[in-house]
C-alpha cells in the first residue's frame, strides 16, 4: 500500500507528464520540419513508456512492465521507419534540386 506522500507524489508526476505530453503533441503538429515531428513523436513514446512503468509501480502490477517493454520495441521500430522515410524524402529533394539547377 502506498503512503499518502507517495500517492500525492505520483499524482503530481502524472500531471506533469500529461502536461509534457500535451506540449510534445503540439510540437509534433506544429513542427516546422519533418525531423522535428519525428523527435516529438519519439519523446511522446518515451514519456508513454515512463508513464506505463510508473503505473506498474503505482498499482503493484508487474505485467504492466511487459506492456512497457513491448511498447518500447514498437516505438523504436516506428522511429526507425519514420527516419527512413525522412531520409528518402530528403535525398529525393536533393536529387530534384540537382536536376533543376
Amino acid at each position: 500500500m502506498l503512503t499518502l506522500v507517495e500517492h500525492y507524489f505520483f499524482v503530481i508526476v502524472f500531471i506533469l507528464i500529461g502536461i509534457c505530453l500535451l506540449a510534445c503533441l503540439i510540437a509534433a503538429i506544429r513542427g516546422p520540419e519533418l525531423g522535428d515531428r519525428i523527435v516529438a513523436a519519439n519523446v511522446i513514446g518515451t514519456m508513454t513508456i515512463a508513464t506505463i512503468a510508473l503505473l506498474s509501480y503505482f498499482f503493484k502490477e508487474s505485467w504492466l512492465l511487459d506492456v512497457a517493454l513491448i511498447y518500447t520495441m514498437i516505438s523504436f521500430l516506428a522511429v526507425v521507419v519514420l527516419t527512413r522515410i525522412f531520409i528518402r524524402r530528403y535525398k529525393s529533394r536533393e536529387e530534384n534540386e540537382r536536376k533543376e539547377g
